[in-house]
């Protein structure tokens, strides 16, 4: 596999480009007489989830900056370091090779971005309102806003300690305020309009590792943190704390909305019994999935915020304190709800109500030579992005590697051996008029040419 830099680093984050894309993906309209029910339509969906696996020869090579002429950002992908590094992926424009691989190769790209001795991007997202805005944060203790065309800086927030994650709301309309869990206890929010850090949300005990805004209320904020507590804000308020999550209630308080206006207020309770690094909200809002150095995974319904105790079994592994967030696709296409959770060498794909493992998605390990034993220790999944309109999962390794997940169903595989089997025939048959060819050849060779005396 092509390493997405020139020495092996680890990919922190990755994130893909969402701006331009519509809120729901509309399909083309079917033929007259080929309507299909709705229900046909996400059965079909669900089974391209369950049939999603590595697509081998899709690769990511680094080639010279600006050999990209287009640079249309719809569909990139954007990838953070180890060593700082960012680059933006062309996912649309494809570069093949012979052996019938296809090459993504960055529009843009810098070896550094760091200019302290602290190396290492913990997270990278598009600015949500404009496609030619990213954001990247790390253990420099700064948040950046970078121009997706020249990768330059175009503002620094010194925070005065490590960042450990940061996100911005998709439907905000009243403010820009960019969430930041940093090493210290409370959470940060740097408002990009004034280009100041306005004001802390203290409540946490511990550093807060991961944050993640509300994807309907632009108010309401989730954070998590060493002390195992997930914790509610409205950053309208000055007493923002809503609350606790506690994994020992399982019924919930009555009254309570999902945003916190509820009956009365929950301050005691841990969601895990370890630290919290991951954080998602469900499409529209009604669950909450969290991850935790417990290793454990846990869903909450936000109309009560009670545990729904889905368990997820033994299989989880979860023992860096760095952002480790489940990904959930899109409704429209896992109505019965989904969750990819990046395993240790491996993605776990899961019901998110039961907890039931669905599927394993795992890379194909390398043979190793005869009489030597191979430990890879760091093909660790550090991160998961959705390509929901082409139904394609982008994960980061540690190992520097980016792999793309496809569907391929059965009628897939049946198609390529069928393809297969009527190349060898075409070869076959090929094989033999070249044999009666040559032997034609060698025949009138024989009766031309003059005999030796």
């Amino acid at each position: 596999m092509h390493l997405i830099k020139t020495r092996r680093e680890t990919v922190h984050n990755i994130g893909q480009n969402m701006k331009h894309l519509p809120d729901e993906c509309v399909p083309a309209e079917p033929a007259a007489g080929l309507d299909k029910p709705p229900g046909s339509a996400n059965a079909h969906n669900h089974r391209l989830l369950q049939a999603l696996q590595l697509a081998p020869n899709v690769h990511f090579s680094l080639v010279a900056p600006g050999e990209n002429e287009n640079q249309d950002l719809t569909g990139s992908l954007l990838s953070g370091g180890a060593d700082s590094s960012v680059a933006i992926w062309d996912l649309e424009t494809l570069s093949s090779v012979p052996n019938g691989n296809v090459i993504h190769t960055p529009l843009e790209q810098t070896a550094r971005t760091s200019t302290t001795e602290r190396l290492g991007i913990t997270q990278v997202s598009f600015y949500t309102f404009d496609s030619l805005a990213f954001l990247t944060s790390g253990y420099d203790r700064t948040l950046k806003l970078f121009s997706s065309e020249t990768l330059v800086a175009s503002a620094v927030f010194d925070l005065d300690s490590t960042v450990h994650a940061h996100d911005t709301s998709n439907v905000a309309t009243t403010h820009l305020l960019v969430a930041c869990a940093t090493q210290h206890p409370a959470v940060r929010l740097v408002d990009l309009k004034s280009g100041t850090s306005t004001h802390s949300l203290a409540g946490h005990s511990g550093s807060a590792l991961s944050v993640a805004w509300h994807p309907k209320d632009e108010n309401i904020l989730a954070s998590g943190a060493t002390d195992g507590t997930c914790r509610l804000w409205d950053v309208r308020r000055s007493a923002s704390s809503l609350g606790v999550l506690d994994m020992d209630d399982s019924i919930g308080v009555v009254g309570y909305d999902g945003k916190g206006l509820g009956s009365r207020r929950r301050e005691r309770g841990k969601a895990h019994n370890g630290a919290v690094n991951g954080i998602a909200w469900s499409e529209d809002g009604q669950h909450l999935v969290t991850t935790g150095l417990d290793e454990r995974m846990r869903v909450w319904n936000m109309q009560t915020g009670a545990n729904t105790l889905a368990n997820f079994g033994p299989s989880l592994k979860n023992t860096h304190n760095t952002l480790t967030s489940p990904l959930l696709p899109p409704t429209m296409l896992s109505p019965a709800r989904t969750i990819y959770y990046p395993n240790a060498g491996e993605i776990l794909c899961f019901d998110m109500h039961s907890g039931r493992l669905l599927k394993r998605l795992r890379a194909p390990q390398r043979t190793p030579s005869a009489n030597r034993t191979v430990h890879n220790l760091n093909t660790r999944t550090t991160s998961l992005a959705w390509r929901a309109h082409n139904i394609e999962m982008y994960s980061g390794h540690a190992d520097g590697t980016i792999r793309c997940w496809r569907p391929r169903t059965t009628e897939d595989i049946e198609a390529d051996e069928e393809e297969a089997c009527h190349g060898d025939d075409i070869d076959g048959e090929d094989g033999e008029r070249k044999r009666k060819r040559n032997e034609l050849d060698q025949i009138v060779r024989d009766l031309t040419k003059k005999r030796a005396t």
